[in-house]
C-alpha cells in the first residue's frame, strides 16, 4: 500500500493505553547533517530496533531513522501477545513455502519467544513481561476441532502445548463462553511499546545511533552504498534495512511493500479491584479466539481488562465496534457487565495474501521486511536479528525466509475495505442482550 499513515492516526479522541503506561521512555534527536554507517535502518519498530541492536552488538556502525517516534506504528498498538510461530499452522506454512523452507521458518519462529524474553532479561527491559503462555480459545465446536488439529501439529513438533476442555478453559480464563482452548507454554504477554522502546535503548547502549522525527524522503543506490536523505540530513551506508511494515511513508526511489492493511482496535477498562482481578485470567495468560472476525482479551499489570478485535475506530461505523466491545465484555464476564472502557485505540496490521512474512531484495545488501499478518513481536524481533546478520555477512542464507525479488498483492485497498466492512457488519449483527 502506498499511502501515508493509516487513516485516523491523528484522531485526538483516541487514547493509547500503552503509550500512557510505558515504563521505558526514550528520546532521540532528528538526524542533522551528513553521516556514514555500515548499516542504515528505516523504521523504529520491533524489526528495526532488533536489527539495530544485533548489528551494533556485532560491532557494526548503525544509524536508525524513524519518521515519528520509536514504537509509533504497530509495535506500539498491538495486543502484546508474544506467540510462537505464525497464525498460519505449521503444516500450511510448509505447504505454501515448500517443506525445507517451511520447516526452517517453523523451527526458527518456535524459538522466537525465547529470543524476546532473553532480550528482556539481558537488557532489563521494563515491559510487564509475563511468560504464563497464551490461550487460543474456541468460540464454537468447529473452532475446537481446529484447535485439536493445531494441537496435533504442534505436538508432532515437540511443542509444549496442551488442549484444554471447556471446564479447564473456564478455570483458566474465568469465562464459561468457550468450548475449549489450546495453551502454549512458550508464549507470554508484554507491554508492547515498552518492549520496543527497551530494544531501542539497548541498541543505543550498544553504540547504535537512533534518530526520531527523521522521515526518509529519498533512498537510492550510490555505487556500492546506499544514500538516504531525510529533511535535515543524509546517510551513506553499505547496507540498508527497510522495516516500516504497515506504516510506510512514500519514499522517492524506494517501492512501498505491498500488503493489505487491516485495523485492529483495543479497549481497556479501569484497573479492576482485587476481587474482580482474581476472577479474570488468574494465571496471567493472554487470549485470542477462533472466530472469523478474531477478538482478543488480556490483563495488564495494573489489572485493566483489555478487549480487542478487528476494526478501526476512526469512522462513523466504529460505534458498532464500541458497542460490540461492551457486549463482548458482558458475555465473557457477566459480573463485569456495565464496566466502562476508559481507553480505546487501534493500529494497523500488514497482511499478506498467504499470511506469511516477506523479505524483499531492494538491491545490493538492501532488504525490506514486512507482512507479519498480526504476529509482529516474536517474528519481528527474530527477523530483525537475522536480516542484520545477512547484511553484515553478505549472506542471504542467514535469512529466515527466502529473499524475493518482487511482491504484489491483488487489490489491497479493496481487500482492506472488505475486512473493515465485514468486521463492522459482524459487530453490528452480533447478538444483543
Amino acid at each position: 500500500m502506498t499511502s501515508d499513515l493509516p487513516a485516523g492516526e491523528h484522531n485526538s479522541g483516541i487514547r493509547n493505553l500503552w503509550q500512557e503506561t510505558a515504563k521505558e521512555q526514550v528520546s532521540y534527536a532528528p538526524l542533522d547533517g551528513e553521516v556514514s554507517a555500515d548499516l542504515v535502518v528505516i523504521g523504529g519498530g520491533y524489526t528495526g530496533c532488533s536489527a539495530a541492536l544485533h548489528a551494533a552488538r556485532r560491532g557494526a556502525s548503525v544509524r536508525l531513522i524513524e519518521a515519528e517516534t520509536i514504537g509509533h506504528g504497530g509495535s506500539g498498538r498491538n495486543v502484546g501477545l508474544v506467540n510462537a510461530g505464525l497464525w498460519t499452522p505449521p503444516e500450511d506454512v510448509a505447504e505454501i513455502m515448500g517443506k525445507a523452507a517451511g520447516d526452517k521458518l517453523n523451527t526458527l519462529l518456535a524459538g522466537a519467544p525465547d529470543l524476546v524474553f532473553s532480550l528482556i532479561e539481558q537488557h532489563g527491559i521494563e515491559c510487564e513481561a509475563i511468560r504464563a503462555g497464551t490461550l487460543h480459545c474456541a468460540h464454537s465446536h468447529a473452532g475446537f476441532r481446529d484447535l485439536q488439529d493445531r494441537c496435533r501439529q504442534q505436538k508432532e513438533r515437540n511443542a509444549p502445548v496442551t488442549l484444554l476442555d471447556a471446564k479447564q478453559t473456564a478455570e483458566r480464563t474465568g469465562s464459561a463462553a468457550f468450548y475449549g482452548s489450546l495453551h502454549d507454554g512458550r508464549a507470554g504477554t508484554i507491554q508492547p511499546i515498552s518492549y520496543c522502546k527497551g530494544l531501542a535503548r539497548a541498541a543505543s547502549e550498544a553504540s547504535a545511533v537512533l534518530h526520531e522525527h527523521s522521515r526518509a524522503v529519498s533512498v537510492e543506490p550510490d555505487g556500492d552504498e546506499w544514500a538516504v536523505a531525510t529533511p535535515s540530513g543524509h546517510i551513506r551506508a553499505a547496507s540498508l534495512i527497510m522495516a516500516t511494515n504497515a506504516y510506510h511513508f512514500n519514499v522517492a526511489g524506494l517501492p512501498a511493500p505491498q500488503t493489505t492493511p487491516v485495523a485492529f482496535f483495543q479497549m481497556a477498562t479501569r484497573p479492576l479491584g482485587d476481587n474482580l482481578r482474581r476472577s479474570v485470567l488468574p494465571g496471567g495468560e493472554g487470549c485470542w479466539d477462533t472466530a472469523q472476525v478474531m477478538s482478543s482479551f488480556r490483563m495488564d499489570e495494573a489489572g485493566r481488562l483489555i478487549v480487542g478485535a478487528v476494526g478501526a475506530l476512526d469512522h462513523r461505523g466504529s460505534r458498532f465496534h464500541r458497542g460490540w466491545a461492551a457486549r463482548k465484555l458482558a458475555s465473557l464476564f457477566p459480573h463485569l457487565k456495565g464496566e466502562a472502557f476508559e481507553q480505546a485505540w487501534f493500529g494497523c496490521i500488514a497482511m499478506t495474501s498467504d499470511h506469511l512474512p516477506k523479505i524483499l531484495r531492494l538491491g545490493n545488501s538492501g532488504y525490506a521486511v514486512f507482512g507479519y499478518s498480526g504476529r509482529g513481536i516474536g517474528p519481528g524481533t527474530l527477523f530483525g536479528k537475522s536480516v542484520a546478520a545477512a547484511c553484515l555477512e553478505n549472506n542471504p542464507d542467514l535469512l529466515p525466509v527466502p529473499v524475493i525479488e518482487r511482491h504484489r498483492e491483488v487489490l489491497p485497498a479493496m481487500r482492506a475495505r472488505f475486512y473493515e466492512t465485514g468486521a463492522t457488519l459482524a459487530h453490528l449483527l452480533a447478538a444483543r442482550d
